[in-house]
Parts: structure tokens; sequence; C-alpha cells
């Protein structure tokens, strides 16, 4: 089973790297929280906000805002979780402002695997979205790694580079939505807390775009243990 996840990892990587192949492109910038706290030996609270702008800051695209409850299957790991998100979109509409609001109920397994400093992720997530006027169906699949730079593992006050690939597949026609590729610098600010810093492309539509992301992580547990 590992074997066949590391190949299914390494193919969508890629792929992605592919994808990113040259149509029009503009840039934007995102700024994002994460937050994945033990409530119990087995149970996690996520939670998660991300602001989105058109540019550096200051014209927002999109507010997005995700919690949910996860439950570890072994120690540490394969981690099925149910969250619910709350979707503010402002996009450009023939050159007007307009404004869409969207709740999303999700699903996601999670599992982990560390092969030397490789440490790999498998995030598969089902989402059910219930736009204004719709409701749509759509399936993700993101395989990212966190490679230690300074040290050989992910230790405080250490180094890492991160990639990701995460392309997203509808149930309706076009069955391909979008494909995203990310690549970033981190460093461990302890063993709870870490920032990352880089450049994410999404390829939507025929057209790419570029994103800055500035990202933080916070892994602080709210169980005595």
């Amino acid at each position: 089973m590992k074997k066949i996840l590391t190949k299914l990892a390494f193919t969508v990587l890629s792929l992605g790297s592919v994808a990113v192949a040259a149509q029009k492109s503009d840039l934007g910038a995102w700024y994002m929280y994460f937050g994945n706290n033990k409530i119990s030996k087995k149970l996690n609270l996520h939670n998660e906000i991300q602001y989105r702008n058109f540019d550096a800051v200051g014209d927002l695209e999109q507010l997005l805002i995700r919690t949910g409850i996860g439950y570890d299957l072994t120690e540490n790991n394969n981690n099925v979780l149910l969250g619910y998100g709350f979707i503010l979109s402002r996009p450009y509409v023939n050159g007007e402002k307009t404004e869409n609001i969207e709740h999303r109920i999700f699903q996601q397994f999670i599992t982990r695997q560390k092969f030397g400093r490789f440490n790999l992720q498998h995030r598969y997530r089902l989402e059910e979205r219930f736009l204004q006027d719709d409701f749509r169906m759509r399936f993700r699949y993101m395989v990212g790694l966190n490679i230690p730079i300074t040290q050989k593992e992910m230790l405080p006050k250490s180094l890492y580079a991160s990639v990701y690939n995460e392309i997203f597949l509808s149930f309706d026609s076009p069955v391909f939505d979008r494909n995203r590729v990310y690549g970033a610098l981190g460093y461990v600010i302890n063993k709870n807390m870490r920032i990352e810093a880089g450049y994410m492309n999404q390829l939507q539509e025929n057209r790419n775009r570029g994103q800055i992301q500035i990202g933080f992580y916070n892994n602080i547990p709210f169980n005595k243990n």
C-alpha cells in the first residue's frame, strides 16, 4: 500500500510541474493561519483562516474560514476529519466587484510517511459546496513534501523546504477544476509552531495565476498531556 501511495504522489507532483507551463499570469497574495490542536490523545481541532488578495494587500479576493474535528486512526497519523468552511468571495465580473458567499462541508483523510529526510503527506478531501444559487461536489488530492535543510529532522530553529501539488476534480463537467503547485522555504520556530513563505501557481480554465503565500502553523495542544 505504501508503494502505491508513493508512486501516486510522485506522479501527481510530476504532472503539476507540467501544468505550470505558460499561460497568462497575474500575481496575488494569500495570508494564511493553520491550527491543528490536540484536544485528546486521538482527537484534534482544525482551525484555519485564509485572507486572499488580488494584489499584495487591500483588494480582497476571498476570505476563507475552516474548522473541523479530526480523529487519529493510528498514533499521530491516519487522520479522518469532518469540517465546515465559510467562504466569502469578491470577484470582478465585467470589471465590477461582486460578492458571493459559500458554505462548505468537507470530509478528509490525511496520512503521512517518512523516508529519511523526506516527510511525505497525502490529503484526500471531498467537498459539498452550497453556493448561493447552486450545489456542487468536488474531490481534491494533495501530495506534499517537507525536507529539512539545516538539520536532519524538522527540529526547532531549522530551515526546511516545502513543496506540494494539489489537483481538484469536479463531479460535474468539465471534470478538471484546477491544479495548484507550490514551493516555499519554512522555519521551525519550536516543536509546535512554524512559518512558511513561498509561491503557488494555480492552473484553472487554461489560465495560470500566481500567488505569493505566507503561512503560519500552530500545533499547540489544548489537552494537558
